[in-house]
């Protein structure tokens, strides 16, 4: 049926409005249920990312729990083979705490929000509890709380709990400190309340009386313009007991505890009053390191002043249950002890540093330990002599994206605390695994970029202004930096240049392809870093003449003394003289000569210090950007994206109706259609149509996480998140093509994109074991988007068309699946089939796999390309689709939609089409041949059962033993049609066997068929021909006569039935 004139209309209006750059008007909202078919695929890798917390079940001993500081909580029941998360659909994704309730361990306990004071820390809102071993959550409250450190659970009752919360990282706030409940967290009362600076970074209950509780409290504070330095020492920090379970609380101090201005502080009890504190003292660091008490906290004594011990961030102590004496601290290694903390050793580490952040030990059998560290979680069975994986975790803290343009395209980004990671988006072994991904040569939490006219080439940012040129042949890594001495750590007035966290690097869009990096200042190079040129002034905001830059200088002094940098760099995708510029100390700068001259086109509502975390030029529409501001860092947590539409002369802020108390890092505009933007926040991704004057989730199935990029590669949207690696939201088009005209009315058939001629899986080696961690493939085939606005009233079918209106492939959503019988060869959960075709209401996605119909055979194999998370197909498929145009028509009630389909040669195969158009052939050919089997065979059968029948019928009586042997007789003329084997044998199943190993072999591959293929082919085509020879004569010679003497003697005469139809 042809394409009905008003959607015709509507499509050429919608074509002319999209080429044209104009954003569309929202005439009413796009309703969330347009996005219904989308769904997010986990990448990867599986590289554990920063684990904050762990803890076990002493009476379950093969599960454990860990927090992590971007990704949630997850679980493993066999002692970290396998892990799973519990906490995707929770709106906080930092976990500072946890605690599992030693009376009832269904009992949990999450303290949202990280603790380890840094640069870049994630925040939660409050307590989560779970009452069923983490498959339910409710939220217990102090939101405000905004990080925790420590949560205790009183041995006896599960509703019984404590609450450390160190509270607001980045300025003031009233609820910190500890808080108790007897309800499980329904109430809560604050019984220490230090000043709105102090809060609660670790506590510890003495194991013999759980009444007695000590409480490390920390004055610590971060200001946005220091990434070294951070002032994380103070009068409030200390030492606190309670001797009543946490209802009131003293001050220790005095009699060997140090004095002096406290940074962070660990502690553990051992029982019977021992305790032990690792304390970082600021003003007297020759103070620092391991104190204990003997005497629960009245008297102490120093037993080690080792640097090491106590000067870190995230310091840990663990007390063997079973043993006082022995010892383990966390730090940038584990370090242990047997005597008290006299002497140490190193327990666990490797060169870098792993950063440990924490250490639990089974009371019940102390060799099995689990370990909280940078780079995931690991557990030890056997008291530290081996380990477990941390190549397991899809945890990763992922910072900028890159992707280049090759086929399959890879992505590459900063792994925090684990280096650089280059990951393909589709591999060829059906699932994207460790054999999918490698290092790229560049640092942690960096820019790590692909040369556009050499992807073998890949450019990564590092600490202090470190640049490195990466070469995929070679693996060689060269440092081009402009200037190769390191500043991270400094004072930016000490260098001649200075960075912060990250340092930026961007492509120019077009020839030459030039390079930028910033510092202060903008530099660039045009052949790879060989050579560097500055092309502006200082961008940040600092002032001729400032003073008092030294020491802990005011906001407004550290901007003055240009302690801000460049943090982000976009040049124009139309043009490579604009490019703009965004610092970290809130300023927006943008050139349209090169560089040559510089505006600040700053908006008038970006406060100083506001961090510019991305900006984003659009590729439709002259003078049209867009900034993400972030200004977390001054406590304050609110969505800030601002659009101009003239190089900045007006802007104006569309973060309207994002949620609040949550920050932006990211916005992207899609290059295909003007106002169409993507957001990343703390909590997660936002779609716009209307060029930001609404927003609305996109968060689908994507877990809770910090989006801390986005990029739009060619259809595909990739996720970048702090905690969780990274995704990718297959084939956008659906969100390219909507309008609230689309989303009226009652069918819609969305375009597809061009789909690239891919098998869904190329490996022909033994299936990867299912507990194998694996990222998810794209869809093998073409993706086709439509929409009911109610459900069908009767079947939805959907038909294939080539370029001459031939069908191809129909499908319907009442076909019944084909019945397909594993067990005899595997475990039944290797079959997954794919989703039917949906007469159901709303947006649906179905998968044509590019195949035509699978060739009818007697018998089919299963192939041993095989994943555990997809389908393991029959074989032979049926042949791949030529390069070319198609039609999608799709029926819904007596109407149909049309929509041209484009399927393109996957571009590393490099092969004249004649070769394509000889194999579909061939394969075809093949096809009809099976099918004559088929056929042949169904016939036969159909005569032998029969046979069988009447013989015995014809059984016992001497009477009818000449007919029964006349139809024993003919039985076995019959027998070379169904048994023997050999290339000369007429065994219809045996041919069935060899030809279809022929046909998986040829459909398998994108070239012509093999000279040996040919000929086998044609040897049992003939054996065929001289198989129906034979047939034909036993139905011709044989059969009416011993039908004429089974009539004569009272019984039905043998029939052979029709040529059966083929199934597919």
């Amino acid at each position: 049926m042809s394409i009905r004139p008003s959607f015709r209309h509507v499509v050429l209006i919608a074509a002319l409005l999209l080429a044209s750059g104009q954003v569309w008007a929202a005439e009413t909202p796009i309703p969330a249920s347009v996005t219904g078919a989308l769904e997010w695929r986990l990448v990867g890798p599986f590289r554990g990312g920063w684990a904050t917390m762990a803890a076990g079940v002493p009476t379950q001993p093969d599960t454990f729990y860990i927090g992590t500081a971007g990704g949630g909580m997850w679980k493993t029941d066999d002692a970290g083979r396998t892990w799973h998360s519990l906490f995707d659909r929770q709106p906080a994704s930092a976990v500072g705490a946890l605690a599992v309730a030693p009376s009832d361990p269904q009992v949990i306990y999450v303290g949202t929000g990280q603790v380890a004071a840094r640069y870049d820390i994630g925040a939660g809102n409050g307590v989560y509890r779970s009452a069923d071993g983490g498959k339910h959550w409710q939220h217990m409250g102090l939101d405000d709380s905004r990080h925790i450190g420590k949560i205790l659970v009183d041995p006896g009752h599960p509703d019984t709990v404590l609450v450390g919360a160190l509270g607001h990282y980045f300025g003031p706030n009233h609820e910190r400190g500890v808080f108790r409940s007897t309800d499980g967290g329904k109430h809560w009362k604050q019984t220490l309340f230090i000043n709105a600076d102090t809060g609660i970074v670790d506590m510890a209950a003495d194991p013999s009386n759980p009444k007695i509780v000590y409480a490390a409290a920390w004055q610590v504070r971060n200001y946005p313009w220091l990434s070294y330095f951070q002032p994380n020492a103070g009068p409030g920090s200390g030492l606190y007991r309670s001797s009543d379970g946490g209802i009131s609380w003293k001050r220790i101090g005095g009699h060997g505890w140090p004095t002096g201005s406290l940074a962070r502080i660990g502690i553990a009890t051992a029982g019977g009053g021992r305790v032990y504190a690792l304390v970082g003292d600021a003003s007297s660091p020759k103070q620092s390191g391991l104190y204990r008490s003997d005497d629960g906290g009245a008297t102490w004594q120093a037993t080690s002043h080792a640097g090491w011990l106590a000067n870190d961030y995230f310091s840990r102590i663990t007390v063997d249950p079973t043993d006082r004496d022995r010892l383990y601290a966390a730090g940038r290694s584990i370090r242990r002890s047997d005597d008290g903390g006299k002497t140490w050793h190193i327990f666990k580490g490797a060169p870098g540093g792993d950063d440990y952040h924490y250490l639990w030990i089974n009371p019940k059998d102390p060799r099995r330990m689990i370990t909280a560290s940078d780079q995931g979680a690991v557990v030890t069975l056997n008291g530290g002599q081996t380990w477990g994986s941390w190549y397991n975790q899809p945890t990763g803290q992922f910072y900028h994206l890159g992707a280049d343009n090759r086929f399959p395209y890879w992505i590459y980004s900063g792994q925090q605390d684990s280096g650089t990671v280059g990951i393909a988006s589709r591999s060829d072994y059906g699932s994207i695994s460790y054999r999918d991904w490698r290092p790229v040569g560049g640092d942690e939490r960096d820019y790590d970029l692909p040369d556009p006219a050499d992807p073998n080439i890949v450019f990564g940012s590092g600490l202090g202004g470190r640049v490195s040129r990466w070469n995929r042949l070679t693996g060689v890594v060269q440092n081009v930096a402009p200037w190769p001495v390191n500043s991270y750590g400094e004072r930016p007035t000490d260098f001649r240049y200075h960075y912060t966290w990250i340092t930026p690097i961007a492509f120019a869009a077009k020839p030459p392809y030039a390079l930028y990096m910033g510092a202060q200042v903008l530099f660039r190079t045009t052949d790879q870093g060989e050579h560097w040129d500055v092309i502006s002034p200082s961008l940040n905001g600092r002032l001729a003449g400032a003073k008092h830059c030294d020491g802990n200088p005011t906001p407004a002094e550290a901007k003055a003394c240009g302690y801000g940098v460049i943090y982000t760099i976009t040049p124009s995708p139309r043009d490579n003289n604009e490019i703009w510029v965004g610092t970290d100390d809130g300023l927006i700068q943008l050139t349209r000569d090169g560089g040559k001259h510089w505006r600040n086109v700053t908006p008038k509502g970006i406060p100083a210090w506001a961090k510019i975390s991305t900006l984003d030029v659009s590729a439709l529409q002259p003078g049209t950007a867009y900034a993400a501001v972030d200004t977390h860092r001054k406590d304050q947590f609110h969505p800030q994206v601002w659009r101009t539409h003239d190089y900045g002369v007006h802007w104006t802020d569309i973060a309207s109706n994002l949620p609040p108390h949550s920050f932006v890092d990211v916005v992207r505009a899609d290059p295909r259609r003007a106002g169409l933007l993507y957001a990343g926040t703390d909590r997660g991704v936002f779609v716009s149509f209307d060029d930001g004057d609404h927003w609305q989730s996109l968060q689908r199935n994507l877990p809770t996480a910090w989006v801390r990029d986005l990029l739009v590669h060619g259809n595909d949207l990739i996720a970048a998140t702090q905690g969780r690696a990274i995704w990718v939201l297959d084939d956008v088009t659906p969100l390219r093509q909507v309008t609230a005209a689309i989303a009226r009315a009652p069918v819609h058939l969305y375009t597809p994109a061009a789909a690239v001629r891919v098998r869904a899986n190329e490996n022909k080696d033994t299936p990867l074991p299912p507990e194998t961690p694996l990222g998810q493939n794209p869809p093998a085939g073409a993706i086709i988007d439509y929409r009911l606005a109610a459900a069908a009233k009767g079947p939805v079918t959907l038909d294939i068309l080539d370029s001459h209106g031939k069908l191809v492939r129909h499908f319907a959503s009442d076909a019944k699946p084909v019945e397909r019988d594993a067990n005899r060869y595997f475990a039944k959960g290797w079959l997954r089939p794919g989703a039917p075709l949906s007469a159901a209401a709303g947006a649906h996605r179905f998968v044509w796999n590019l195949h035509y119909p699978r060739p009818q055979a007697l018998k089919y194999g299963y192939s041993i390309a095989a994943t555990w998370d997809s389908d393991t197909p029959l074989t032979p498929e049926g042949p791949l689709a030529l390069p070319g145009t198609y039609q999608v028509v799709l029926h819904v009630d007596g109407k149909s939609y049309r929509a041209p389909l484009v399927l393109k040669m996957d571009p590393r195969v490099k092969l004249d089409r004649p070769a394509l158009v000889a194999g579909l052939a061939f394969s075809q050919n093949l096809g009809a041949t099976l099918l004559q089997l088929w056929q042949d065979d169904g016939q036969v059968q159909a005569v032998r059962k029969q046979l069988a029948a009447l013989d015995r019928k014809l059984a016992g009586s001497e009477a009818n033993r000449p007919l029964r042997d006349a139809v024993e007789a003919l039985r076995h003329k019959t027998d070379p049609l169904v048994t023997g084997s050999g290339e000369k044998s007429f065994n219809l199943a045996a041919m069935n066997d060899a030809l279809t190993g022929i046909a998986t072999d040829v459909e398998g591959s994108d070239r012509a068929p093999t000279d040996g293929q040919r000929q086998a082919y044609a040897e049992y085509r003939l054996n065929l021909a001289l198989a129906q020879q034979q047939w034909q004569a036993i139905q011709s010679t044989d059969l009416p006569p011993l039908n004429s003497r089974l009539r004569a003697a009272g019984f039905s005469a043998v029939t052979v039935p029709a040529a059966r139809n083929a199934a597919n």
